[in-house]
């Protein structure tokens, strides 16, 4: 199983943590999901799921902060456990990072939702086998040749962005990526409550 390896060309530059106070709700957003396990751990040992909101000190820029990699066993993160995200290649399969750790494997698809959708704040990814079963092909799914922080689960977004209701949605599975869901919003919040809700509905 490769579940949690960065499979993108990363250009990390390694720097001390990150002032920004933002960081203080996105903690705490993690820390709701991490309570349900829709981001935590596989007993092997390996991560799951991730969260990030874009970088409101970027003018004109489609940088975000993401929690790092190999973070989801972790129960608390501080600060030094994110990484800001400042450029991507989907083409080339480069993505540019700086921070204490190096970014999330799956930062490739958050990078494309932010690209495409201006007015999207916040993205999450959780995995929950359930929920992925109840929702697969009952939302919009990407294909299932696409596999995930690749640039062909980016351009599959994409398409799906184009094609689906998606933007109104706001919530897509991710068929190659078996657990994987997505969902984004304007607000963290938002991002949040669209996973919450189905979660809720979509399993009972």
């Amino acid at each position: 199983m490769d579940e949690g390896y960065i499979k993108f060309n990363p250009h990390w530059v390694k720097s001390p943590s990150f002032s920004y106070d933002g960081l203080t709700a996105l903690m705490e957003a993690r820390q709701k999901l991490y309570r349900k396990n829709l981001i935590g751990a596989y007993p092997s040992g390996i991560g799951f799921g991730n969260i990030s909101v874009r970088n409101p000190l970027a003018v004109h820029s489609n940088a975000f902060f993401i929690s790092g990699s190999a973070t989801g066993h972790i129960p608390q993160l501080t600060k030094a456990h994110f990484s800001l995200v400042t450029k991507v290649d989907i083409e080339q399969n480069i993505l540019y990072c700086e921070g204490p750790v190096i970014a999330s494997s799956e930062s490739m698809s958050h990078a494309v939702i932010y690209r495409e959708c201006p007015e999207v704040q916040a993205v999450v990814h959780v995995h929950h086998l359930e929920m992925w079963r109840q929702l697969l092909h009952k939302v919009p799914t990407t294909d299932a040749a696409a596999t995930y922080g690749t640039p062909e689960m980016a351009w599959s977004i994409v398409d799906l962005l184009k094609k689906t209701d998606l933007r109104d949605t706001k919530l897509f599975v991710m068929q190659g990526h078996e657990e994987g869901v997505f969902a984004f919003g304007n607000s963290l919040e938002e991002a949040v409550e669209v996973i919450l809700s189905a979660l809720e509905n979509g399993v009972g």
